[in-house]
């Protein structure tokens, strides 16, 4: 068999395609459990922003591969031309009409499979990626989740010359309330502070654990100045919030670093991320329950 082949043979969809849709489900790369619906038309997926699958690696051409409808209501996969192939089922292939279960590699570490699924199979998959992306314990997005949004929200801001903030926020003398109260105080207080936060943020808005008791919004089409009044204003919410635990009320403030992102400046999403970092470090260094931003520290009136 030689290394790169022509495979047309029939794809067998689910006799009910009205009942059960098709997907690809990311198995391994950076957005690993993340599963797209295909829709009626041709998609798209590479790199590029302009593709409809946008998938993170670098070994992935821009616009990758092109996965069309045929008229059974099957599936054909088109490599575009890409440096590096696609790959169905462990061959290089140009043109491939999809089974239900196919792997399929892109790239240096991605790899797909495509799936016919009903709604409680979508469901569950779901639930799965749900599960690998939030912190089980507040419900925000984790740190994997974090690193690969703002991957993706900076790449966008930088082309499309779209404002893209961060707000870092950290509870203050958090080991305090360990040490007087125990652990389960602690853990309530993340809970309530958490839960306080998410149902204040704009549905866009991606609220992330990135730490023990530290928190991040990534805010898109958001400045400096959006930036800093959010700062100031999740400062407001944990300060003027009631934290009861065992009957006991516990005094909660936090600090907050907040900053927008400059092209001149940030060169990547890590050097924005370092930078907010900083600046929340600038606010517990000026004495806590403030916001830091590159104007200075904000402290409350």
């Amino acid at each position: 068999m030689t290394e790169e082949q022509t495979v047309i043979r029939r794809a067998h969809p689910p006799t009910s395609s009205g009942e059960r849709n098709a997907f690809v489900i990311v198995l391994s790369g950076r957005s690993v459990g993340k599963m797209f619906k295909l829709p009626s038309s041709d998609v798209t997926i590479g790199r590029s922003l302009d593709a409809e699958i946008r998938l993170e690696d670098e070994g992935i051409s821009r616009l990758h591969m092109r996965l069309s409808r045929t008229d059974d209501g099957g599936v054909v996969l088109v490599d575009l031309d890409s440096t590096n192939g696609s790959y169905v089922n462990g061959h290089r292939i140009h043109r491939h009409d999809l089974d239900d279960g196919d792997r399929i590699q892109v790239g240096s570490v991605t790899i797909l499979k495509f799936s016919y699924q009903d709604s409680l199979e979508e469901q569950f998959q779901q639930q799965l990626y749900e599960s690998a992306t939030r912190d089980p314990l507040t419900q925000a997005y984790n740190k994997r989740f974090f690193d690969e949004q703002l991957a993706k929200d900076f790449s966008h801001a930088q082309r499309h010359k779209l404002a893209l903030s961060l707000v870092m926020i950290d509870v203050d003398h958090f080991k305090r309330i360990n040490d007087e109260h125990g652990h389960p105080a602690g853990d309530h207080v993340l809970q309530r502070l958490a839960a306080c936060i998410m149902g204040s943020l704009r549905t866009e808005d991606a609220f992330c654990r990135v730490g023990g008791e530290e928190f991040t919004v990534i805010a898109r089409d958001s400045g400096l100045l959006e930036a800093t009044q959010l700062g100031e204003r999740l400062r407001r919410l944990a300060e003027q919030t009631k934290f009861v635990y065992d009957g006991v009320t516990l005094q909660v403030t936090v600090s907050a670093g907040a900053l927008g992102f400059v092209p001149q400046r940030h060169a990547t999403a890590e050097a924005l991320a370092a930078e907010v970092d900083q600046l929340l470090y600038a606010a517990k260094h000026a004495g806590r329950n403030c916001v830091a931003t590159p104007a200075g520290v904000m402290k409350p009136s």
